[in-house]
C-alpha cells in the first residue's frame, strides 16, 4: 500500500519573499499603467517660456525696488549727515548763549541807574551801556537763529526716520522679488534637467528661433550693414545696443557686459546722454507714443505685454522690422523681429 505523505508547508521566511515580489511586481505595473507620460519638447517649451515670462516680470519689479532702494539709501545718508551738521550748529549755538547769559548774570547784580550814580566815569559807562545795548541785539539774533537750527534739526531727524521707514520696505519689496526671480530660474531649471540630452538640443533651437536666432557680432554684420542709418541720440543707442550683440542675458543686470532686458535698454541710451528709468513698465512712459510698428524708427523703444500683467519685456527698434533685445537667461543680446511678441506701445524718446 502506496505511503502518501503531506507536502511540507513552504517556511515563513520563503512566503514573505514570495509575498514582497509578487507586490512589487503588481506595484510595478500598476506604476507603468498609471505613471505620467513623459513630457514633450513642446510642453517643457511652453512651460519654460511661462516661466520665464513670469521670472522677467519679477526681475522688473526687483529693478524697481532696487532703483528705488539705492535712491533711498542715498538719502538717508545725506539726511543723517545734514543731521550730524545742524546738530554741531545747534551745540554752538547753545554753547555762545550759555556764555553771554553767565556774563549778564554776573553784571546785571546791580541796577543800571546805581551804577551809572556810581560810576567815576560816566560817559565811559554810557558806552559800555551802548555797547551792551548791541550785544543783547546779537544776543537775540543768535537766540532766533538757535530756534531755527532747532527746528531745522527736529524736520531732518523726522524726515531721516521716515526715508529709513521707506527704506526697510523697499528692501522688503526687493528680497521678494528676488526670491520669486529665483524660484521661478529653479522650476525652469528642473523642467530643462527633466529632458534628455537629444530633447535638450531640440528645446535650444526651438528657443534661439523664438528668440530671434543665436546671434553674435561676427555673424551678424552683413545683416547690420543693411539696417537704415539712424542719426543724433537714437541713431547713438541703437549702435550701442548693436555693440552688445552676443552678450550674456542676466537678471538685474544693466551692462557693461551682462543686461536683463530694460538695462540694455538704460545702458544703450546712457551711452548717447540719455537716462532713461529702469524699469520696462517706466520705459513704456517716457517720450511720446508712437501709432503703430508702422511709424516705428530706430531708437524706438518697443515695449511687450507680459503673460501675467501689462509691460512685461523691452527692446530697441533698429529698423527693417527688427528690435534688438536681451530675451531672458540662458540667451544672449540678439536680434528678433519686432512683431514677435505682442506689442503693448511703442515710445520714441
Amino acid at each position: 500500500m502506496a505511503t502518501h505523505r503531506r507536502p511540507k508547508p513552504p517556511s515563513h521566511a520563503r512566503v514573505v519573499v514570495l509575498t514582497a515580489a509578487a507586490a512589487a511586481a503588481v506595484a510595478l505595473s500598476a506604476q507603468s499603467a498609471w505613471a505620467d507620460p513623459q513630457p514633450s519638447v513642446g510642453d517643457v517649451k511652453a512651460q519654460m517660456d511661462g516661466l520665464n515670462s513670469q521670472a522677467e516680470r519679477a526681475t522688473e519689479q526687483y529693478d524697481g525696488a532696487k532703483e528705488k532702494a539705492d535712491g533711498l539709501r542715498q538719502r538717508a545718508s545725506q539726511l543723517q549727515d545734514e543731521v550730524a551738521r545742524t546738530q554741531a550748529q545747534v551745540d554752538q549755538l547753545e554753547e555762545g548763549l550759555a556764555s553771554v547769559a553767565g556774563q549778564q548774570y554776573m553784571q546785571d547784580g546791580i541796577d543800571p541807574s546805581v551804577q551809572l550814580m556810581l560810576s567815576a566815569n560816566p560817559s565811559g559807562y554810557l558806552d559800555r551801556a551802548a555797547t551792551q545795548h548791541q550785544a543783547s541785539i546779537s544776543e537775540a539774533a543768535a537766540l532766533k537763529a538757535l530756534q531755527q537750527a532747532e527746528r531745522s534739526l527736529d524736520q531732518q531727524k523726522q524726515d531721516a526716520a521716515t526715508t529709513l521707514a521707506q527704506l526697510d520696505t523697499t528692501t522688503t519689496a526687493l528680497n521678494n522679488a528676488k526670491t520669486q526671480v529665483q524660484t521661478k530660474l529653479q522650476q525652469s531649471q528642473s523642467l530643462l534637467n527633466s529632458l534628455t540630452a537629444s530633447q535638450r538640443a531640440q528645446l535650444l533651437a526651438a528657443q534661439q528661433q523664438a528668440d530671434g536666432g543665436e546671434v553674435s557680432r561676427s555673424s551678424t554684420r552683413a545683416d547690420l550693414a543693411a539696417l537704415p542709418q539712424a542719426s543724433g541720440q537714437a541713431g547713438a543707442a541703437v549702435q550701442a545696443a548693436l555693440s552688445r550683440l552676443g552678450d550674456p542675458y542676466y537678471w538685474g543686470a544693466s551692462g557693461p557686459n551682462a543686461f536683463d532686458c530694460s538695462g540694455l535698454m538704460q545702458w544703450a541710451y546712457e551711452q548717447a546722454g540719455i537716462q532713461l528709468p529702469r524699469t520696462s513698465q517706466e520705459q513704456a512712459t517716457v517720450g511720446t507714443a508712437v501709432p503703430g510698428l508702422a511709424q516705428a524708427q530706430p531708437g524706438d523703444l518697443v515695449i511687450y505685454n507680459a503673460e501675467d500683467g501689462p509691460e512685461g519685456h523691452v527692446g530697441i527698434y533698429i529698423g527693417n522690422g527688427e528690435v534688438a533685445h536681451a530675451p531672458h537667461r540662458g540667451a544672449v543680446v540678439r536680434i528678433m523681429p519686432a512683431n514677435a511678441l505682442p506689442i503693448a506701445t511703442i515710445r520714441r524718446v
